[in-house]
């Protein structure tokens, strides 16, 4: 959670976790301008135009989208909604427990196992 969207406020953000050289896939939101003057392959879908994935290289396989973290995002409210309201204090720590789960891909007592392991790290 960052305190504001502006270029300067994820500029280290990205800049940290992202290793410079690899590609970031983004819709056209400006704060995304400055991807490539720091060092990171950048490509875009415009949704204003319709566009929500494309095939740069005509292989029929369309590289270019973020449908992929939508759809992780879209699945976080119904996630949340069983815990009928969250503090801003208690979010990240909601989160970092959701991110963990998506990462897994496991659920019930399968799930167990691969939380224990980041907990115990």
């Amino acid at each position: 959670m960052l305190p504001n969207v502006q270029q300067a406020t994820i500029a280290p953000e990205i800049t940290t976790h992202i290793a410079v050289g690899s590609t970031i896939y983004t819709d056209e939101y400006a704060i995304y301008d400055r991807l490539s003057d720091w060092g990171y392959t950048h490509k875009t879908v415009c949704h204003a135009d319709g566009e929500y994935a494309r095939d740069e290289d005509g292989d029929g396989f369309y590289e270019v989208h973020v449908n992929t973290i939508e759809g992780v995002w879209s699945l976080l409210r119904p996630w949340l909604r069983p815990h009928r309201g969250i503090s801003q204090e208690q979010l990240p720590c909601y989160l970092a427990l959701f991110e963990c789960v998506q990462n897994v891909r496991r659920r019930g007592k399968a799930l167990l196992g691969p939380l224990l392991q980041v907990i115990l790290l």
